[in-house]
């Protein structure tokens, strides 16, 4: 197998308004967006190695996407991450001690203004068997907070430029 080793991954999703979009990531990961555009907006993480960018196309939002998420490196930090989440008002589910996908983690969800949902999680280990509720023949039960709920955002305005011209490298 090659020694090839990526420094950080690119995501970019479409997303309904850029507003709302920009006032929960910025409350989700703790930073400012590092470029913010009419109708887009760029974070640049380095811990994960993430670079995660969003474009205004309410109709390219994508209802049928899975989720995302962030593995921490310990218990600790999950519970330190899903405290400051919970004082933020933006968790929509805490599974504690939870087999999914074959590995007890402990994590917690959150749901952007678009439906995307990210799980940070902790891995303790693999194991051979899932929780019943993600044994459902229905696709979207494993992997995925049960029941969605809405974040509570305030949201800001963000300010007007010169739009991401394609071929440009903006993104």
């Amino acid at each position: 197998m090659s020694d090839i080793k990526y420094p950080r991954m690119h995501v970019s999703l479409y997303v309904k308004d850029i507003a709302s979009t920009v006032n929960f990531y910025s409350t989700f990961l703790g930073q400012p967006a590092s470029k913010l555009k009419q109708g887009y907006a760029k974070y640049e993480l380095s811990n994960p190695g993430l670079i995660l960018s969003f474009v205004e196309n309410e109709v390219l939002v994508n209802s049928n996407f899975g989720h995302l998420g962030i593995q921490v490196d310990s218990k600790e930090e999950m519970e330190r991450r899903l405290n400051m989440a919970r004082r933020q008002g933006i968790v929509s589910l805490e599974e504690i001690g939870t087999s999914c996908c074959y590995a007890v983690q402990d994590k917690f969800w959150v749901t952007d203004p678009d439906g995307i949902q990210w799980e940070v999680y902790y891995f303790h280990a693999d194991v051979e068997f899932n929780d019943p509720k993600y044994s459902s023949a229905d696709y979207s039960a494993c992997c995925a907070p049960i029941e969605e709920e809405k974040p509570r955002v305030k949201i800001v305005e963000t300010t007007k430029s010169n739009s991401c011209e394609p071929g440009s490298g903006c993104c």
